[in-house]
């Protein structure tokens, strides 16, 4: 029976991704010149693993590219050569090549081919150096064709627990050299009393013969993928001059190596991998949207999971429970009713926030990237930095945790470009001469705060004004405070860079980054001191399904802001108001203005322009501002799972979503950013003395 290899392609892309992100933090943590040795099996098992796992599907670009990468390590493991900083930039280098292949190869796309060319005549050209010697050491080869092979196969005892099966190995070498050259021996001595039998293990061993002429490499690449599980040799069959067995055991503590499927145990020979490749790209599906893969799956722990099952299992305990006493019921059973129901809304919360957890990682995921990309810049810049992260645990969701990638990749670049000085610099201000970016994570109430931090020259604030005033951004003779003016730096189109890189300087990119954390519901800020350095300060919701929010009556319309963004309530005087233009006011809060915005006459629900007296106004902050909101009253308090009002319906400005209350009615969700463009822009364009007149 056939099996259909591409349901396991996810799995297949999904681990050689984690392959390779472990291969990029073992070269990026190597020092040359003092390589330990499990560093370089770690490399050497996640290529190995990849490779294997492309030949078995057909992936042989991948697989072909792989191989020669394989070699070089092998030979720096078995201690024929040393390990060079050229050789870590030329494996950091394929990474960013097998990374790019496997991704268009996911998406259903032919992978490059002339970057994955030029790099494996890199390899070549290092392997060729050493193998001048190689036409003497043929010579003492035994010749394969004289005869067949005897192979030894010692599995060790957890080989069917990583999903192997030795019959789907023996069954393909007899498919290569034919049934009537084959011929496999069982060795039953370690088998045990069938009472004390483990099923799982494997305590055979197999001899097989194979009585033709074949490569061995044809032989061994049928048993690559199980090299890491098994003692294998192989010896010629007796004719041959000399009687030379090879040994490829592999420490029985190693780590298996990943991406070892149940139904693909062990490697095609070459002629059954074109048959695979030609079948899948005569069968190429359809080209899938970019990143749809990347939320496609997720890993969760064990613990996770029993957790949500006990919590199942309470739920329907306490279903069980209410439905008996619906049977007969009267008010005798009252009191059971009522404690059943308080008891089905306390396993309900915990169901909720068993299954959120489900979703949560540890931004580690996300802090991962950056030592490579902080090595690069450095050198492409000149600078020598070191990279701190803090809080690696912390959790965050999923989806927001890939959303907030492009922010931080952005700020870690501004911090390495425009906050750390060059080294000349640095010591002339009596700093080390290596720079520090620190990146922090923490959870803060109901959200996770992330900090992205350089010990630089900090924000430059006269240098900031003047450019703003040059691009128009803002007027002359403008009385600013310094976090005014260190906000200027998020707005589009601004950028005190002198001249344009392929870093920075090209007037984009802070306005994008505010832009991206706030569609996460999430804010942004900076603090800056000249000479110490900057930090800029992300505060996210733990989770883009689940929001706490503040229940808010309009008219007879129910609204919901998200409680994060809310600053305090109080009630509104007409004395406390001032008029700026047209229907817009600003009302005195202690040493500020605040700009008032009417949800009423947004959204078209009453006629009425005046301000009414003692109706309530939410104050919430949107963009490090403040701005008030006119409600006629406040309800409750609650958490609201949250529906994309754009995929069901349309986008709606002002509105970030949905909810479905307990009563069955629809609430919309406001957006407090989008909320705020609505009201004239009084403060930027004016001081405190002109807002007040």
């Amino acid at each position: 029976m056939s099996v259909d290899l591409s349901q396991f392609h996810q799995v297949f892309f999904e681990e050689s991704f984690e392959g390779l992100d472990i291969m990029e933090s073992e070269l990026l943590d190597m020092d040359p010149a003092d390589v330990d040795d499990e560093t370089v099996n770690n490399i050497f098992r996640a290529a190995h693993s990849i490779k294997g796992g492309a030949g078995t599907f057909g992936f042989m670009p991948v697989s072909e590219f792989t191989h020669v990468l394989e070699t070089l390590l092998d030979e720096i493991r078995s201690g024929k050569r040393s390990m060079e900083p050229r050789y870590v930039d030329l494996f950091l280098q394929s990474v960013d090549c097998l990374r790019g292949m496997l991704s268009d190869m996911q998406e259903g796309n032919d992978p490059e081919t002339e970057r994955p060319a030029e790099l494996r005549k890199e390899f070549e050209v290092i392997l060729g150096m050493e193998q001048e010697s190689a036409p003497e050491e043929a010579a003492s080869e035994p010749d394969e064709k004289d005869g067949g092979w005897l192979i030894d196969v010692q599995p060790h005892t957890d080989l069917l627990m990583t999903g192997n099966e030795p019959f789907r190995m023996f069954r393909e070498l007899r498919e290569l050299v034919g049934e009537d050259n084959f011929e496999v021996t069982a060795d039953i001595d370690s088998v045990p009393e069938l009472s004390s039998l483990a099923p799982e293990e494997c305590v055979m061993n197999w001899q097989i013969k194979v009585t033709t002429s074949v490569p061995l490499d044809d032989i061994k690449a049928i048993f690559e993928w199980v090299e890491d599980e098994c003692d294998l040799t192989y010896s010629p069959l007796v004719g041959t001059s000399e009687v030379e067995a090879e040994s490829s055991a592999v420490d029985a503590t190693g780590t298996p190596a990943a991406g070892q499927l149940p139904e693909a145990a062990a490697v095609a020979s070459p002629e059954k991998t074109a048959v695979v490749a030609e079948a899948q790209k005569s069968a190429k599906p359809a080209k899938a949207p970019k990143k749809a893969a990347e939320s496609s799956s997720i890993r969760v722990s064990i613990d996770k999971v029993d957790s949500l099952i006990n919590m199942v299992g309470e739920l329907v305990i306490t279903q069980s429970m209410l439905g008996q006493l619906g049977q007969d019921f009267d008010l005798s059973r009252l009191a059971k009713l009522q404690e059943g129901l308080s008891q089905l809304e306390q396993n309900t919360r915990e169901l909720q926030e068993s299954v959120m957890k489900i979703r949560m990682m540890p931004i580690s995921f996300a802090f991962s990237r950056f030592p490579r990309l902080v090595r690069d810049l450095g050198g492409q810049l000149g600078k020598k930095v070191i990279l701190e992260t803090i809080g690696e645990q912390t959790e965050l969701d999923k989806t927001v945790m890939e959303k907030i990638n492009d922010p931080l990749v952005h700020l870690v670049r501004n911090s390495m470009d425009h906050g750390l000085e060059t080294t000349e610099k640095r010591i002339a201000a009596g700093k080390s001469e290596e720079g520090t970016i620190t990146l922090n994570a923490y959870h803060q109430g109901g959200n996770i705060v992330i900090e992205v931090a350089d010990d630089g020259a900090g924000l430059n604030e006269d240098r900031i004004l003047k450019k703003a005033i040059e691009k128009g951004l803002v007027p002359e003779n403008n009385s600013l405070t310094p976090e005014e003016i260190h906000n200027l730096i998020f707005l589009p189109g601004f950028s005190t860079a002198e001249a344009v890189s392929d870093i920075s300087g090209r007037g984009v990119g802070m306005d994008v980054v505010r832009r991206n954390i706030q569609a996460l519901n999430g804010s942004i800020e900076v603090k800056s001191q000249r000479n110490v350095g900057s930090t800029f300060i992300i505060r996210l919701p733990l989770t883009l399904a689940i929001l706490d929010g503040q229940l808010v009556k309009v008219c007879e319309e129910t609204y919901i802001f998200p409680l994060v963004s809310i600053v305090e309530s109080i009630q509104i005087h007409r004395s406390s108001l001032n008029h700026v233009t047209g229907s817009q006011y600003v009302m005195q809060l202690r040493d500020e203005y605040i700009p008032i915005v009417r949800l009423d006459q947004i959204f078209g629900l009453r006629d009425d322009k005046d301000v009414v007296d003692e109706m309530m106004l939410v104050v919430v902050e949107g963009d490090n501002e403040k701005i008030g909101i006119v409600v006629d009253d406040l309800l409750g308090q609650q958490q609201v799972v949250i529906k994309s009002l754009e995929q069901n319906y349309q986008k709606v400005s002002g509105i970030s979503g949905a909810t479905i209350l307990g009563d069955g009615t629809v609430a919309l969700i406001i957006d407090i950013s989008s909320i705020g463009k609505n009201i004239v822009p009084v403060k930027r364009n004016q001081n405190r003395s002109e807002r007040a007149a």
